[in-house]
């Protein structure tokens, strides 16, 4: 059997369908019962912890033979830096006597040491953290979530705009969470030798300009990005309910993202869905 924390998720629900659909054993980890009928309909079993009760989790763990990790988001109205690396912390310590095979971590790409700097070093943590245990450990770093784009479809439908804090010209690794979900669970159901770094992404980079272009396609409207300047970001970021410490943290990130070094394409396994079938996915599903 398989374990999936974050089973209600973008990418934790496509790990949980990938699996089903592949007549394995499934035990949904969740933190509330709002989503366990669903998932109970679908062939899981589910069970809920609060992922900070280390002793708990680690009592689930015990009852599957692997199991696929994926940090929570922290609430943004708080500090996202401090409460997301508790749960690392948590996870990281539940795996020891757990008695696991192997496991899988969902990390993202552009994880790296230092301070504040979202999830580029909380997953970095994580991934340390994975290779100083002995459980064999894989992770994949994703590319930039396609899904985070969902929130973008009112204002592109209503006013033709997709905001974005980068320029309209910048060029991204995008992937869908299916796609991410699949990738996981073959790394799951492969052998122990199959552990470590891999990166994961869609089957093409995209620019801001394309996303406003992927918008326009499924809509049937003039769309365009609008870019929110760099000064501007912290307070961007509060306006949408982040708390100080949670927006600087996201305004460190975003730089860190577009001032940094991209993963060379060649050095990705890439996922089949594109970014303008992910928006007319979007669209058609959100009438």
């Amino acid at each position: 059997m398989y374990a999936i924390l974050g089973a209600t998720g973008h990418v934790g629900s496509a790990v949980v369908d990938t699996l089903l659909e592949a007549g394995e054993p499934v035990l949904a980890l969740v933190h509330s019962a709002d989503h366990a009928g669903a998932l109970l309909r679908r062939g899981a079993e589910v069970a809920i912890v609060d992922v900070l009760d280390v002793d708990a989790l680690r009592a689930l763990l015990k009852q599957v033979r692997r199991a696929f990790l994926l940090n929570p988001p922290a609430a943004v109205s708080g500090d996202t830096d401090v409460d997301e690396r508790a749960t690392v912390a948590a996870i990281l310590a539940a795996l020891d006597g757990s008695g696991l095979e192997k496991v899988v971590a969902e990390s993202t790409m552009g994880a790296q040491p230092g301070e504040r700097l979202g999830d580029l070093n909380v997953l970095y943590d994580l991934e340390q953290g994975l290779r100083a245990q002995p459980i064999p450990a894989a992770w994949n770093r994703a590319a930039y979530y396609m899904s985070n784009w969902d929130m973008a479809l009112e204002s592109a439908r209503q006013d033709g705009v997709v905001q974005t804090m980068f320029p309209a010209d910048f060029i991204l690794p995008m992937v869908a969470p299916r796609d991410l979900g699949q990738a996981a669970a073959r790394r799951l159901r492969s052998g122990l030798d199959d552990v470590g770094l891999v990166n994961v992404e869609g089957p093409a980079r995209y620019s801001m300009a394309d996303v406003a272009k992927a918008f326009a396609g499924a809509l049937g409207r003039p769309v365009r990005a609008v870019v929110t300047p760099r000064e501007q970001w912290v307070e961007a970021f509060k306006a949408l309910g982040f708390s100080q410490a949670a927006a600087d943290s996201y305004a460190r990130m975003t730089g860190a993202t577009l001032d940094g070094e991209m993963v060379p394409e060649s050095q990705t396994e890439k996922g089949p869905t594109t970014l303008e079938a992910y928006i007319a996915a979007l669209a058609e599903a959100r009438g």
